[in-house]
């Protein structure tokens, strides 16, 4: 109703008749009679010449159709075979329709203008200029949906320079309730994994195992009991669901509630239970389903489990994982996988070691770790790295200083044109192929180890033939120090070489104050007796003065936000090491759990985020784009103003409280 009063006081000829009229009543009333009957009659004239000009274009435009149409009786008849109207492009005005038109839209002739967008509101007639043959949207009638579509024409006669529409619908309830109930009943494949099962029954007497594992199966028969769910255990710590599409939107609507209350199922040990949900849709049938759901469980882990992942046939989504990563790294793995990167070392021509770009210490140190590893398997390492954009350049001016990595540190076009078909490529401190240092060097070297432990992203480096991920690992630099354990000798690891791979892990663990399990605290053992000097280690990580007066600029710049988070957008630009320290240093301020630093890098807006561990800065950063793990993550941002991308954080943050 407000909408049609809205309409009235548009300017069009029911306005020009009722403001004719309300003089004729103004004059009357100041009892100028003759006047106001000759503006009553002026009106009244107006108002029959209106209706016969009126009456005149609509037979003109209606014998138009019919000399269109096969027959009189098809085009104005009850033998119709769907609604049709006529309008003009321009204003929406509805010129004519047809009978079964009127019945079904309530529309009825009048003598003032009908707009198409008081039958369906939100009407756009872009699409027929764009010379689509369909409307885009589903046009509800009342009880009844159709299909609209349509033609343009121009009109004979001295109407013929308007361009005007003809529209036409065709009912498609039963068809699109039909397929709507497919759509509902789509089967759904999920897998829940128990992530700790090893932790939460080691030593523990069956009888009591038992009892723990009813008390979880009883969680997710409670998850389940609301839809129609098929739940059976199909290994001693997994469950398989089958389930329906409507009933995924239930489970989705509740925001896998499962992920908080396992946790209330706790061992004798008080360590709780947790749980990763990996659940296939869209498959072409139940097997490509259920490998949908397999491959949502192994994405699950590899960011550090408690969340639950849905994979379709395109795209990754991501729910929970607020939790912090246990730490469940096998040193089993490290083993295997120690003998097996040997091998295929050894059976390189060449070997290249490539971090993300604006290299830092921990992507240097891993490389250089690496180095001690081909050098025991008799080849030459290749460090890729852009020597004028790093941030980690007091690591590799001194490395160069000896002998062994004099010439080892290349650019990405040089290892391009020395790189062959029996070249490896070991990628090291990131899994996305577009932060690698040179994706065209990833591109072509068609073997690939990947050795990183920020959570997998959903886009990550897919051409890998050995892997070795564990989120729950402080650093890249402490996953190459467990692999040289058992891959190389004690007296193979240069004392500078053991150098770089402490600082990799003193810097992602914040000296240690951050992401540190036991694993980290047995490789900084392992490197300082083979000559790693933490003293040396600490003038890495000096900065000149200018430096240190800009990394305190940046924190003067912030504003504590809510959550305990503190952002500092900056409207200059600066380097990303110091933008790194600078929201490190943040965090040493009381009240302060994680940190944002702000700032444009030409036609982008670089982010770098740091948190204790209350806030997950990669989940609040992976909707902008970015990546990293809990403590650490950055993200950029293209075609935004630093005030732009401070609005998209805001809203990210607020969005990662209320899950």
């Amino acid at each position: 109703m407000d909408k049609k009063i809205f309409r009235f006081f548009e300017p069009s000829v029911a306005l020009c008749f009722v403001v004719m009229l309300l003089f004729a009543a103004v004059t009357f009333f100041f009892d100028m009679i003759y006047l106001a009957a000759i503006e009553a009659g002026v009106a009244i004239v107006l108002f029959v010449v209106y209706l016969i000009f009126t009456q005149t274009k609509k037979r003109q435009l209606r014998d138009y159709i019919l000399s269109t149409t096969s027959s009189r009786d098809n085009a104005l008849g009850s033998g119709v075979p769907f609604p049709m109207a006529v309008l003009r492009v321009d204003t929406g005005e509805v010129v004519w329709t047809n009978a079964q038109f009127q019945q079904i839209t309530g529309l009825t002739d009048s003598i003032f203008d009908a707009k198409i967008e008081d039958v369906i509101p939100d009407f756009d007639a872009r699409w027929l200029i764009d010379g689509k043959p369909e409307y885009p949207i589903e046009v509800t009638l009342g009880k009844r949906r159709y299909y609209m579509s349509g033609n343009l024409f121009r009109p004979a006669g001295a109407d013929s320079g308007r361009l005007m529409a003809s529209l036409y619908l065709t009912d498609q309830t039963e068809l699109l309730s039909v397929r709507d109930e497919y759509i509902r009943s789509r089967p759904i494949v999920a897998i829940v994994l128990i992530d700790n099962y090893d932790e939460l029954t080691n030593n523990l007497a069956a009888g009591s195992v038992s009892s723990l594992d009813a008390l979880i199966g009883a969680r997710i028969a409670a998850w389940t009991k609301d839809i129609n769910c098929l739940n059976r255990k199909f290994e001693r710590n997994r469950y398989l669901l089958v389930m329906e599409q409507k009933d995924l939107a239930a489970l989705e609507a509740g925001k896998f509630s499962l992920l908080d209350s396992v946790h209330e199922v706790v061992n004798p040990s008080g360590i709780a239970a947790s749980v990763s949900i990996g659940i296939g849709k869209d498959g072409a049938d139940f097997e490509e389903s259920f490998n949908f759901a397999v491959l949502s469980i192994e994405m699950a882990l590899s960011r550090g489990g408690d969340q639950a992942v849905i994979k379709d046939r395109y795209n990754f989504s991501f729910f929970g994982g607020r939790a912090k990563e246990a730490e469940r790294h096998s040193k089993v793995k490290s083993r295997v996988l120690a003998g097996s990167l040997t091998e295929l070392i050894r059976q390189s021509n060449q070997v290249y070691v490539m971090g993300h770009k604006n290299a830092d210490l921990d992507a240097i140190g891993a490389a250089v770790g690496l180095g001690c590893l081909c050098r025991k398997c008799g080849k030459q390492v290749k460090i890729v790295v852009d020597e004028a954009n790093n941030v980690a350049a007091s690591l590799i001016r001194r490395m160069k200083e000896t002998d062994a990595y004099a010439e080892a540190f290349i650019s990405a076009e040089e290892a391009m044109l020395l790189s062959d078909p029996r070249s490896l490529l070991i990628v090291v401190d990131t899994n996305r192929p577009e932060q690698v240092e040179s994706r065209a060097l990833l591109e072509t070297i068609p073997r690939v180890v990947l050795i990183d432990h920020h959570r997998m992203a959903a886009d990550s480096i897919d051409q890998v033939v050995l892997t070795l991920h564990e989120p729950s690992v402080s650093s890249a630099s402490e996953l190459v120090t467990e692999l040289l354990q058992y891959a190389a000798d004690p007296q193979d690891l240069m004392p500078e070489e053991a150098r770089a791979l402490l600082a990799g892990i003193v810097l992602d663990t914040k000296n240690f104050a951050v992401r540190t399990g036991s694993g980290t605290f047995e490789a900084a053992a392992f490197l300082r007796r083979l000559g790693a000097d933490p003293t040396e280690v600490k003038k890495l990580f000096q900065s000149d003065l200018a430096t240190t007066i800009s990394r305190y600029r940046i924190i003067q710049h912030a504003k504590q936000y809510a959550h305990g988070i503190a952002i500092s957008a900056l409207d200059y630009t600066t380097s990303r090491a110091t933008a790194g320290q600078a929201a490190d240093e943040l965090l040493n301020i009381e009240g302060i759990t994680a940190s944002f630093v702000l700032y444009p890098d030409g036609d982008k807006v670089i982010i770098s985020a740091r948190s204790l561990g209350e806030a997950n800065v990669q989940m609040i950063l992976e909707p902008l784009g970015g990546g990293g793990n809990a403590a650490t993550a950055g993200a950029q941002i293209t075609g935004k103003t630093v005030h732009g991308a401070l609005k998209e954080l805001q809203a990210s943050i607020e969005a990662y409280y209320q899950l």
